[in-house]
């Protein structure tokens, strides 16, 4: 096995023979974060990846990013480390499924999680991250009835934020973050009792009752450094430690195990490898390869969440 060094070295100089950039969600390994051109949360990167002028986009992160970044640039190159790098959000809303709504409720707003596929985005009206997710469903005239898919967690959330009735939820969940029990942090909190809880809003709403703030990965991330407390339980996955100890090295932050997998690691984030991002620059493979049609179709609902501030 090559060492470390070895592998970083062959991935800086794929990367200036492809004219590449590398784009790193908060929740990948800590190596592959610091080759990183871009770390972001999915608002985040998909801004990134608008705005990129280059040939090959290497992301490391999960398929459905990928998909978004290729929409986005469909005349760039974009690969993925590992092609099983899914999303269990994905896998709960199938297009066919979607469709068969739109044609029951024709009257509903689409309004889609980033975290789908591309064929649902394709389906939806707007697009929304947990960033913006409020914001968006605010955008909407209050007598429009909608639809938001596909995390239960999260469209309870701005469910509750906006105060909106004419609201359906659909009935997916992210592994990771709607299997944080609340009495483990019940009992972090008792541990660590001057520590305050930060909470991605796809927690169960017991959990989120406990937090000090909710957010997205990046917000919780600038709440934590630029908050005067110096301890926090942070309730989302554990790969956003490495932008905490790097941004605020003199705080502590404590991380809270799921039921899964007795950890606060995403199974899909992690299959992602150095290893793995050396072989996907240098054999432009796995590739994500869509349709211009689709492309075109997904383009509309993502780049109307991008013009919303």
């Amino acid at each position: 096995m090559l060492a470390i060094e070895t592998i970083v070295e062959e991935i800086q100089d794929l990367k200036r023979q492809r004219r590449a950039i590398i784009l790193a969600h908060h929740y990948q390994e800590s190596e592959i974060q610091e080759l990183a051109d871009s770390i972001g949360d999915s608002l985040e990167l998909a801004r990134s990846a608008r705005n990129f002028d280059g040939g090959v986009i290497a992301f490391c992160g999960v398929w459905f990013m990928a998909e978004t970044a290729k929409v986005l640039n469909p005349d760039r190159v974009v690969v993925v480390p590992d092609a099983d790098a899914g999303c269990s959000l994905v896998d709960a809303c199938r297009v066919e499924d979607l469709i068969r709504f739109k044609r029951a409720h024709p009257d509903h707003v689409i309004v889609s999680y980033i975290n789908t596929s591309v064929e649902v985005k394709a389906e939806s009206d707007i697009l929304c991250t947990s960033r913006n997710a409020v914001q968006i469903v605010n955008s909407i005239p209050a007598g429009q009835p909608v639809l938001f898919l596909p995390d239960i967690n999260l469209g309870n959330y701005v469910k509750r934020q906006t105060g909106r009735e004419n609201m359906k939820v659909w009935q997916g969940a992210c592994i990771v973050h709607a299997t944080f029990p609340a009495r483990r942090l019940v009992a972090a909190r008792s541990a660590h009792p001057g520590a305050l809880v930060a909470a991605h809003p796809e927690c169960p709403e017991d959990v989120l009752r406990m937090a000090d703030f909710i957010g997205s990965t990046s917000a919780i991330i600038d709440w934590c450094v630029h908050h005067d407390a110096a301890e926090f339980i942070v309730m989302t996955e554990s790969g956003v430690q490495h932008s905490l100890l790097r941004r605020a090295p003199g705080k502590q932050f404590h991380f809270v195990a799921n039921e899964n997998c007795n950890c606060s690691e995403c199974p899909y984030m992690r299959r992602n490898t150095l290893e793995k991002l050396r072989d996907s620059l240098r054999d432009l493979k796995p590739r994500v390869e869509l349709a211009p049609e689709l492309m075109e179709r997904a383009r509309q609902p993502i780049e109307r969440m991008l013009a919303v501030r």
